[in-house]
């Protein structure tokens, strides 16, 4: 039996939980033995310091140095295995977000942001929520076929559909992939509305797309900047496109006529809140409409990581930043209750509250965009139907 960590096979996604469970002591040792001990020539281009054991493995490895680890290992490379996924559209009930439905394309993420909330996901595969995350990725090529029909089910009832809450949909291997585009396609020939969140710029391939949409009501698009800082984006953030190069994307689409929301997220404290104002001006300079903002989260596994990549990157600043975060959270890394979650609590949340209200006041930025319309959804005939005479 092969688990989904051997890569070029396609799995669907029950058995990617079902396997998990059944693996081996011997083959566990076999599989993270040769992940754990990375240099930083190996892991060149990556944020994850580490491939920290999943919170579900039975046995936990340590590395230890004995001088046998070469250092001309290859450079990790980025693997991707298809998912035969079973449903595309996903439900949630959380009542501190704007949506109940979304579309995931994409397991893993090749941007590999050292903050990225969605990294404790890949514990549910086996896998990391380090060094894993970033370069063992699974995309659904089924997706466009399942969410066409799930929408033409008759009792299907239109919403906003979010795509990019979990993982990005224009990261690097969207390229060849081009799941993302597909699934527009079958979006936008069913008048039905959706909203993308982004740190990638391959979004303006399909700013076409966006932009008819964007213009009929049915399409926003959010576009992430932490940080104008170039070498902290880089260490943050390192295979996301430039920030300026995204501020140029919220041009492309805005000039298409999609309408763009700039989101400074999340906002690091005491290392990049101070570019709050800063940020918020360049995306109303380039066109963007609307605005948000969301304080760092550290779940689960992602505290770890991102102390060690503090440490490594930081370190003089290191204290300070976990002490802000701390004060956030009522003194842990991580508070995940509803309400609090992506703004904390305490002065320093309430601080940059008042400073994103005063900015987008002044800069005429919206924090609402009218909603987006369901009343233009159809089901488009397929070849050989007979037409509507009310199309």
């Amino acid at each position: 039996m092969n688990p989904p960590h051997t890569f070029g096979e396609a799995y669907d996604t029950a058995s990617l939980r079902e396997r998990k469970t059944n693996f081996q002591l011997p083959f566990v040792l076999a599989l993270f033995t040769k992940d754990i001990m990375h240099t930083k020539s190996t892991r060149r281009g990556r944020a994850a310091l580490s491939n920290p054991t999943g919170r579900f493995e039975a046995h936990t490895l340590e590395p230890v140095e004995d001088g046998w680890i070469a250092e001309d290992q290859p450079t990790l490379r980025t693997e991707v295995a298809d998912e035969l996924a079973r449903q595309i559209i996903t439900r949630n009930t959380s009542p501190d977000i704007s949506f109940d439905r979304s579309i995931n394309p994409y397991r893993g993420c090749e941007h590999g942001c050292i903050y990225c909330f969605a990294r404790p996901t890949h514990a549910w595969l086996g896998l990391s929520p380090g060094l894993d995350f970033e370069t063992r990725l699974f995309a659904k090529p089924n997706a466009p076929d399942l969410l066409e029909r799930e929408l033409r089910a008759k009792s299907y009832r239109p919403d906003v559909i979010a795509i990019g809450t979990n993982t990005d949909p224009y990261q690097p291997i969207e390229k060849d992939q081009q799941i993302m585009r597909r699934v527009l396609e079958v979006l936008r020939d069913h008048r039905h509305p959706v909203a993308v969140v982004t740190k990638g710029t391959l979004i303006e391939r399909d700013a076409d797309i966006l932009g008819e949409m964007g213009q009929m009501g049915l399409a926003r698009v959010g576009i992430s900047v932490t940080t104008l800082d170039r070498q902290v984006a880089r260490r943050m953030e390192p295979r996301v496109p430039d920030p300026a190069r995204r501020l140029a994307a919220i041009r492309t689409l805005t000039d298409a006529g999609c309408p763009v929301r700039i989101m400074v997220s999340p906002v690091v404290p005491a290392l990049t809140d101070h570019e709050l104002e800063a940020i918020l001006e360049a995306g109303r300079d380039a066109g963007a409409v609307a605005a948000s903002w969301i304080m760092l989260r550290l779940p689960l596994e992602v505290a770890e990581l991102f102390r060690d990549w503090l440490s490594e990157h930081y370190p003089d600043r290191a204290a300070r930043v976990m002490g802000r975060v701390r004060d956030l959270h009522g003194g842990k890394d991580y508070d995940p209750a509803w309400g609090k979650r992506m703004t904390g609590e305490g002065l320093f949340a309430e601080l940059v509250a008042q400073r994103f209200a005063v900015a987008i006041k002044r800069l005429g930025l919206k924090r609402d965009l009218p909603p987006l319309r369901r009343d233009l959804f159809r089901v488009p005939p397929r070849t050989g139907d007979q037409p509507s005479l009310f199309d």
